[in-house]
């Protein structure tokens, strides 16, 4: 059970690097729209922390696009990686910022599920703000939605100050209950294309709202 975490962890991480420098290497071409790729590692109490965000357009046909979101937890204590959630869709923008998505969901638990859902994305230079729902196509349908707010108010040409607020809810239609949940809290610096700081993640699982919490320091980068 140990080797097949190992092997999805190294090919989770994998395929998120492929997809990164894919889209990083057109981003010039790319609407400013179109946020830059997000990777980001918490150091805490509790283990390491890693979050891949994209969320680009291809050149040749602008409407069409891939969003993804990526998370990561391995604990001190644990020799494999219990806790992981990835998220691949194909978007189709229908208004500006608004898409619609579908593609799949993976986790440790429930496996790959077929997804469809919308996501809105608002982005500049000092504000980024995400917003995801999606509905999986299974027998105990989960419905669950995302919110990212990021703000960046400049101090000079290479500075400025990083905060974060990231917020997910889960919830199963055939138990009426939470499934998974998490708030995510940054503040620091960045310079230039790289953001760090203190960070913490709360974390709740199951219904009956099992929690953990990591508090520790957090770098990220962009990839454009």
């Amino acid at each position: 059970m140990i080797i097949h975490h190992k092997i999805m962890f190294a090919f989770i991480i994998l395929l998120s690097i492929i997809h990164g420098n894919a889209f990083a290497q057109k981003e010039m071409q790319i609407p400013p729209t179109s946020p830059p790729i997000n990777m980001e590692v918490l150091g805490s109490n509790r283990g390491l922390a890693f979050q891949l965000i994209i969320d680009k357009k291809f050149k040749s046909i602008p409407k069409l696009g891939v969003f993804s979101v990526t998370s990561l937890v391995g604990e001190w204590d644990k020799n494999g990686i219990n806790d992981y959630m990835a998220q691949s869709s194909l978007t189709y923008e229908i208004l500006k910022g608004l898409k619609l998505a579908t593609g799949f969901h993976l986790t440790p638990v429930k496996g790959m599920r077929p997804i469809a859902g919308l996501v809105y994305t608002l982005a500049n230079p000092t504000w980024l703000f995400v917003a995801n729902s999606r509905v999986d196509y299974s027998r105990d349908t989960n419905v669950e939605g995302l919110v990212l707010v990021e703000y960046k108010p400049k101090i000079n040409d290479i500075w400025r100050i990083y905060s974060r607020l990231q917020g997910l809810y889960e919830y199963n239609t055939i138990i009426n209950m939470q499934t998974r949940s998490y708030l995510i809290a940054r503040a620091g610096l960045s310079y230039k294309e790289f953001s760090f700081g203190l960070g913490s993640n709360i974390d709740y699982y199951g219904p009956e709202k099992h929690k953990k919490n990591s508090f520790g320091g957090f770098v990220s980068f962009l990839l454009f």
